[in-house]
């Protein structure tokens, strides 16, 4: 048995139970600017591993998302913490966000300045990108720490894939709202152009987490990696797959953000490369997803809804009907064998 992820919840449980090291517990800002306890981890070697959904994470938000208030300034707390502990290297898993600020809030709490019409300085949030009339970074915000953002997808920062028109819907964004939001981040883009230098409009990835895998590279110099490839590295997936007969794999949805490389896909082409089958149990399957998913190296798919019922009932069954899924799946495997 394997934890892993893809950037988004439970990458830092993942690595710590790979890896081994220390979880380190701590106060910052939430989504909505209130106090949340949350947590970070530091591997064996001094590597942070930093979750953005720890600090502004869409289950934070209950049944009222809003990506046009939300803000990152919380995660920027958690890099800041690992860099007061000297940390030289952190790994930011960029997936999970209730957020659509390009990443402002995190570079606020970092230092990066971010000015009005008239000269103020605020926090941005999705909302308010528009507002933004001048930005100033001044010294390093990590003092020289490396950054590594872990992207689970590829999706740009702006236009109709990127990361409001593709994932506001599901922070609670009206189609209006989505245009505000994509509005903001293309003259949060032209800022970053024109005040520092950097084009992260169209870089594969840049709409990760609401923008925020964009700012982590414009503001904090990230690089962007897949996620789910650092992680199957760190667990040393491939090694452990010489012996596997089978692979079982899952996630919430197979869709098409899946196929740009989350975890059953990632998995999945790897297992693809050494012939072994790979059979995947999602809570929901998208229509024609099927094709795509044979096509990475999925064998199977199979979904655990067992009665035709809403989300909101369907979601305290939700561990027994995976729990009778994956007994059904046992019991075919072993009629053929």
């Amino acid at each position: 048995c394997l934890p892993v992820a893809d950037g988004g919840e439970g990458t830092v449980e993942a690595m710590l139970t790979a890896v081994g090291g220390q979880r380190v517990t701590l106060k910052v800002t939430g989504p909505r600017f209130e106090p949340v306890d949350s947590f970070y981890g530091i591997l064996p070697d001094g590597t942070a591993v930093v979750e953005m959904a720890a600090a502004a994470g869409l289950p934070m938000m209950g049944d009222t998302p809003d990506a046009t208030v939300t803000t990152t300034y919380g995660v920027g707390e958690l890099l800041a913490d690992a860099v007061r502990r000297g940390c030289r290297r952190i790994i930011l898993g960029l997936g999970g966000s209730a957020t659509n600020d390009g990443g402002c809030g995190a570079a606020a709490a970092l230092g990066v300045r971010f000015f009005d019409g008239e000269g103020q300085t605020f926090i941005p949030v999705g909302g308010t990108l528009g507002r933004i009339a001048r930005i100033e970074r001044g010294e390093d915000p990590l003092q020289g720490a490396e950054l590594i953002a872990m992207c689970d997808i590829d999706n740009p920062l702006t236009g109709e894939r990127g990361a409001a028109a593709v994932f506001g819907p599901q922070k609670g964004a009206s189609p209006a709202q989505v245009k505000l939001l994509d509005g903001g981040l293309t003259h949060l883009a032209a800022l970053i152009r024109r005040d520092l230098g950097v084009d992260v409009e169209h870089l594969a990835g840049a709409g990760a987490a609401g923008g925020l895998g964009g700012g982590a590279a414009a503001f904090l110099g990230a690089r962007l990696q897949s996620g789910i490839e650092t992680v199957l590295d760190t667990v040393e997936f491939d090694h452990k797959l010489e012996q596997a007969d089978v692979v079982f794999t899952g996630e919430g949805r197979i869709d098409a953000q899946s196929m740009a490389g989350k975890v059953v896909i990632g998995i999945a082409r790897r297992a693809k490369v050494k012939g072994v089958p790979v059979i995947a149990v999602v809570g929901d399957a998208a229509d024609g997803v099927d094709a795509p998913a044979y096509e990475n190296g999925v064998t199977a798919v199979f979904t655990i809804n067992r009665l035709a019922i809403p989300f909101s009932q369907a979601k305290p069954r939700a561990a027994a009907d995976m729990a009778a899924t994956v007994e059904n799946l046992i019991r075919a495997l072993e009629l053929k064998l």
